[in-house]
């Protein structure tokens, strides 16, 4: 059967993804911290943002491509950053980044990926964002984007929104913890997905292989239990302007929900603002991301913004643009779509969130992403 019979969306791929992964790494990925509040008001808040539907338009033919930070994109969406998503799916950084560069969108590799920058750069092409925790020695941080800027990543991304770990409850309940132990009921959830437990062991057990290149591996090794000592820098805002002098390309800072923060950031040399709340991943009191756009965009008017958090189709991406978004990346979405189909799953991805964008645009008479601002109905922006 085709696939948009199957999965004609995400919520489709969430569902069977549940299905074919261990329950330990499903929850690795599906899940928030806390009451996971925040994750409910990351949806809720994108759901309240309403359009005028548009009547008598005549014949419709849509463009959804984009510029930004200097480049072309044929859609105004990307793969988001997620640590060790290899352990989502067998190889899934080379499926994402692989099907990206097929769709000439960005992949956003994690500082904390289960592969090295070096491994990605001859299937990512001219796609690759490289995503970054503030590493604690000032060595370190040099010789990292060294590398990573010799392996063709042209953007880079600053996570500033973990200053602690957080607790993530419905991991610990799955028995995910670290450092990571094995336990009797990840091995019986393993012995019930043979496809994915066969596949991890042909790839090779995930570990963080980048961060591995900078620890001392002594004969107890664990590149996971010790990567928080390779990237916990405690960054400040001096770090900032540090990896700004570090860094000759366009450079975005991730994690930004205060206006006076945008500003400051812009101030000092930022190329762009990555306006995001963790997906409700770090901290379960905040405002939902999308709460904190107007503001930011009214604080940066002439900045590139990238906003994520929440966001489960191309309604949503259509949400973010119309309110001040230059552009949407989605993790979650994008690791569903690989835990339920493997290599089918991310191309069927961009099909269906492309899809749905332009039947939403019909919907409002919008032919191009430019329309979008003059169709949202102004009372339901956050913040008016």
């Amino acid at each position: 059967m085709e696939l948009d019979t199957l999965y004609p969306a995400v919520s489709d791929l969430r569902l069977r993804a549940s299905r074919r992964v261990p329950h330990f790494v499903f929850e690795y990925l599906d899940s928030s911290t806390g009451d996971e509040d925040q994750t409910r008001r990351n949806r809720s808040a994108l759901q309240d943002i309403r359009f005028w539907p548009a009547v008598l338009e005549g014949s419709l033919e849509f463009d959804l491509s984009t510029t930004f930070l200097g480049r072309s994109y044929p859609l105004p969406f990307g793969c988001a950053p997620v640590g060790m998503s290899g352990i989502m799916w067998p190889g899934a950084e080379k499926i994402l980044s692989a099907a990206c560069a097929e769709a000439g969108i960005p992949y956003v590799m994690s500082h904390v990926a289960t592969v090295r920058p070096e491994t990605l750069a001859p299937i990512i092409g001219d796609q690759g964002w490289f995503q970054m925790y503030m590493p604690g020695r000032q060595d370190f941080r040099a010789d990292m984007l060294r590398r990573v800027s010799e392996a063709g990543f042209h953007t880079l991304v600053l996570t500033v929104d973990v200053p602690v770990d957080s607790r993530r409850e419905r991991q610990r309940r799955a028995d995910l913890m670290i450092p990571p132990k094995i336990t009797a009921g990840m091995i019986l959830s393993m012995m019930l997905h043979p496809a994915w437990t066969s596949g991890t062991l042909r790839e090779g057990i995930p570990s963080l292989k980048f961060c591995e290149d900078y620890v001392d591996q002594s004969e107890d090794y664990n590149s996971v239990a010790h990567a928080g000592h390779v990237i916990r820098g405690e960054p400040g805002w001096q770090d900032v302007a540090e990896i700004r002098e570090l860094w000759d390309g366009p450079f975005l800072v991730k994690g930004i929900q205060r206006p006076e923060d945008a500003k400051r950031l812009v101030e000092m040399g930022v190329d762009g603002i990555w306006v995001s709340n963790h997906s409700g991943r770090q901290f379960d009191g905040g405002p939902a991301s999308i709460e904190c756009l107007p503001a930011i965009r009214d604080a940066v008017p002439e900045t590139p913004i990238v906003f994520d958090s929440g966001v489960t189709g191309g309604l949503d991406i259509l949400r973010a643009l119309a309110i001040g978004a230059d552009f949407v990346m989605l993790g979650r979405a994008f690791h569903y779509a690989v835990g339920a189909l493997g290599r089918k799953g991310p191309p069927h991805l961009v099909h269906v969130l492309s899809d749905d964008m332009t039947a939403n645009m019909g919907q409002m008479g919008a032919r191009r992403l430019s329309d979008l601002a003059a169709r949202v109905i102004p009372s339901s922006i956050p913040g008016t």
